[in-house]
């Protein structure tokens, strides 16, 4: 074993190792490449920075999947221990995906502008050749040997995987009560921006790993909030996207109303490049019959003059008096950039959050059972009353700091036939769309709405569980399946906040292009420094 193999190895806790079925998925033994020059870094680097430096051959793929390699080892397994990332692909499989982008390279002919760029996947979306965790003990031998149509087409297209990031377990379902970012198999995910503060979920590890560059881009899952607030609180840009565009085929659910992967990365450009490389239909997936027709380069026709004429509806929920003087200079951005700024109160939705959670609990019993139905012999559970029995007999590992009152009462769900389910959806879809944001877009004759994302990073705390203040722009268009985009807005009191970008049904792009000018007019993203907490003294920090 190299050196490097040696930094990378997976040190678990005594009892992740006694209770789980089999050993850590290995990691690379890939060593970085000796040279008399100085090493080019891959930290903060765009995917059009990485590949000029594959064309001008200052950096190769090979180069390029060693640097994030050895930056794992660094940051993710010693260091600040961020607890990211799950595990690393098989070496064999990095250098001989690596080499094949060099040949396609060498005779001009990528496939596409992901061709030999590491891509993390989050862990509750199955790769060929790692197990699929959702960062639970019970799925530990989920070893099923295929790609999700997803990560397909992400391969297909040159794209390294490059590893499995940790995530808060089963996508953050099983408990009201929870910690974000915490799961058994992969421990807790730290902010990269202050130690002690929550990288929020269920996309922690995808959240923390682009934010300390362990990939140029990452995959994040939302049922509702997962890829945004997770975004906003790493200080990056991530896309919800219009329900259906992606396939969802081959990862772990809990709800087929709201379930969608998406694209975390540090700017809008990346996360349009890693958008369109997935967007697509799947027969397996009837919610993505029209995706095809949404195929495009979502990335061309970014511009920073976008803005310009844009009507755009903002409203104020309320929050600290910090993040709402950040919020009005956002709004001051914005007008600076040409945009026309409407304000709109945000309707009373009563019964809203109630038909929500009926409609997860109904179809978190029926998709999981559908899921589990796919998977290997070597995986135990095949109901959610499996995946309960076997918290309850491993409570000590599974359950050491919250329960499963959520599995337990999704459990007693009465199926899809139910008619109060039936009627939550209806209520619930129509609540968020037609009388939720398609009211306000209306009400300001505004394209898209803005809003604060969340509040800032709270602290991890293990006794209470998270400890939400402040805003929340995730239900919505959680709900109703449309399209949310969040954009760093800087930091506040030195954490990261962000800028909420909704539309309707299929504006994906309009929010990608209206984000790329904000970001590009104000460059407020702030890199993390990895702080062990924010100083008491450090006062307003806004750039």
């Amino acid at each position: 074993m190299t050196a490097l193999a040696v930094a990378l190895a997976w040190t678990s806790p005594a009892w992740a190792q006694e209770a789980a079925p089999a050993p850590a998925p290995a990691q690379s033994d890939i060593v970085v490449q000796e040279t008399p020059r100085p090493l080019p870094t891959v930290e903060e680097q765009s995917i059009d920075a990485l590949r000029t430096a594959l064309a001008d051959g200052s950096m190769t793929s090979g180069y390029i999947v060693d640097a994030y390699v050895a930056r794992i080892g660094k940051l993710d397994r010693a260091g600040p221990t961020l607890r990211s990332v799950i595990a690393v692909a098989p070496g064999k499989d990095l250098r001989a995906d690596a080499r094949d982008s060099e040949d396609r390279r060498r005779a001009g002919k990528p496939l596409g502008p992901l061709d030999g760029i590491p891509v993390l996947i989050k862990d509750n979306i199955e790769t060929q050749n790692m197990p699929t965790t959702a960062g639970s003990l019970a799925l530990a031998n989920n070893d099923t040997g295929r790609d999700a149509p997803l990560v397909a087409r992400l391969r297909a297209q040159g794209a390294i995987i490059l590893g499995k990031t940790n995530l808060s377990e089963w996508a953050n379902i099983r408990s009201n009560n929870s910690m974000s970012g915490w799961s058994a198999m992969g421990g807790l995910v730290k902010n990269p921006y202050a130690l002690d503060r929550s990288a929020c979920g269920s996309s922690s590890g995808s959240g923390a790993a682009v934010a300390a560059s362990l990939a140029a881009v990452a995959v994040g899952t939302e049922t509702d909030g997962s890829v945004v607030c997770p975004a906003a609180m790493n200080g990056l840009v991530g896309l919800k996207p219009t329900l259906g565009l992606i396939s969802r085929t081959g990862v772990v659910p809990i709800s087929h109303s709201q379930d969608t992967p998406g694209p975390m990365a540090r700017s809008v450009k990346d996360a349009a490049i890693l958008f369109g490389a997935m967007v697509g239909s799947d027969p397996a997936d009837p919610a993505t019959k029209d995706a095809d027709k949404y195929r495009k380069d979502y990335a061309a026709g970014l511009s920073p003059d976008a803005l310009k004429g844009m009507r755009i509806g903002y409203w104020k929920p309320e929050m600290a008096a910090d993040l709402a003087a950040r919020f009005d200079k956002a709004l001051a951005e914005l007008g600076a950039a040409g945009a026309v700024l409407v304000e709109v109160k945000m309707p009373e939705l009563k019964g809203l959050g109630e038909a929500e959670g009926l409609v997860l609990h109904t179809e978190l019993k029926a998709d999981m059972a559908a899921y589990l139905a796919t998977t290997p012999a070597s995986v135990g559970a095949k109901t959610l009353a499996d995946l309960i029995a076997f918290n309850a007999a491993h409570e000590e590992t599974e359950m050491p700091f919250f329960g499963q009152e959520t599995f337990i009462k999704a459990d007693k769900s009465k199926g899809l036939d139910d008619p109060e389910y039936q009627a939550a959806r209806e209520k619930s879809a129509r609540m968020a769309g037609p009388e939720g944001i398609d009211a306000m877009l209306k009400a300001a004759d505004a394209r898209i709405l803005v809003t604060p994302t969340y509040g800032t990073p709270w602290l991890s705390d293990p006794a209470h569980g998270d400890q939400f203040q402040g805003p929340s722009a995730s239900e919505l268009p959680a709900v109703s399946g449309y399209p949310h985009l969040t954009v760093p807005m800087g930091l506040v009191n030195g954490l990261p906040a962000g800028l909420s970008f909704i539309g309707t049904a299929y504006a994906d792009g309009l929010l990608l292009k209206a984000g790329y000018a904000y970001e590009q007019a104000t460059h407020a993203r702030v890199a993390p420094q990895y702080l062990p907490t924010i100083p008491a003294d450090l006062g307003p920090r806004t750039p």
